[in-house]
């Protein structure tokens, strides 16, 4: 089972607009990227692999809801897709102008406020306390 980190409730208080259609998938999808952003990352988790130390279950928090205001603003739909390209066309096909972001650990296309909320926590891979 995936674990997500953050609810409808705190998306809608992150971004002060009303939660967007989807937004338990949404969710569910950023927080696959923040795991793989935190793949080697060490902090204490109960027995389904949820956070315990409230300040790090904030971050998490934080850090989905950013992602997911990240994604809203360059219309990606939580798939990766949207924002690769300058113009695309079905048939007969044509692509134009490839864009690739900036990435994170993990090949993760992380939003920069969700890994300022993980490196302020100390959840980044590499930093050690």
């Amino acid at each position: 089972m995936a674990r997500v980190y953050a609810t409808p409730e705190q998306l809608a208080a992150w971004t002060g607009q009303p939660t967007p259609p989807g937004a338990e998938r949404l969710l569910a999808r950023a927080s696959e990227d923040v795991d793989d952003a935190l793949l080697s990352a060490l902090y204490d988790t109960d027995s389904t692999g949820m956070p315990t130390v409230p300040a790090t279950v904030q971050a998490l928090a934080d850090a989905v809801c950013a992602q997911v205001e990240y994604q809203q603003a360059t219309g990606d739909d939580g798939t990766g897709a949207a924002g690769r390209w300058d113009s695309v066309s079905i048939g007969p096909v044509s692509l134009s102008g490839r864009k690739d972001g900036p990435t994170a650990a993990g090949d993760v296309d992380l939003a920069p406020r969700a890994h300022r909320a993980l490196r302020r926590a100390g959840l980044l891979p590499g930093v050690i306390w």
